[in-house]
């Protein structure tokens, strides 16, 4: 629907002869603006409708005032992140250096049937490698704590190291090498 006459000719006498130093307003105030010329209709066609609805008593003012709200609006819009792209976030390829959950339960496994490997040993052979193997005792120190000779520490480390790659072996746990 085509504007009134009373309204074009108020937009032609009130508001376009000041075009030029809009535009010098606008370079002056917001040197990073791409488009003036967009800018300038934007700000148009918002005081078009400002006069319109009533809202508009003294042209120039209000011309320079929505040319700035414009101009921030502009702005505040370009510096708005994108969200249409979260929606695909699960095939994003993100490295995690965690193991995953087959891994986890593998190695919790493996672990378990350790633990009974050295759990079956007889008691001083037990103590020995736990000393040595899991707390990190030298021979010297077992053989201390213990009350036994270092002979025996190594005694004991080679019969349990034997003891438990069998034990690992019998459950398909290590490959079937000879020794």
């Amino acid at each position: 629907m085509p504007p009134e006459p009373s309204l074009t000719r108020w937009f032609a006498e009130e508001v376009q002869p000041h075009e030029a130093d809009l535009r010098a307003y606008l370079r002056r105030s917001f040197p990073g603006l791409a488009d003036i010329d967009d800018l300038v209709q934007e700000t148009y066609a918002r005081v078009f409708r400002a006069k319109t609805a009533g809202k508009v008593s003294e042209a120039r003012p209000y011309l320079f005032v929505t040319a700035r709200h414009a101009a921030c609006d502009l702005f505040r819009r370009s510096q708005t992140i994108s969200i249409t792209g979260l929606a695909e976030l699960e095939h994003l390829p993100v490295v995690e250096d965690r193991p995953g959950v087959a891994e986890v339960i593998d190695h919790a496994h493996e672990l378990e049937i350790l633990r009974a490997a050295i759990g079956a040993l007889p008691d001083r052979c037990r103590q020995v490698v736990t000393l040595c193997k899991l707390y990190g005792l030298s021979h010297r120190e077992v053989a201390q704590r213990l009350g036994i000779s270092e002979h025996t520490v190594n005694a004991q480390i080679a019969l349990g190291v034997l003891r438990c790659r069998n034990y690992l072996r019998v459950r398909g746990m290590m490959g079937d090498r000879t020794q």
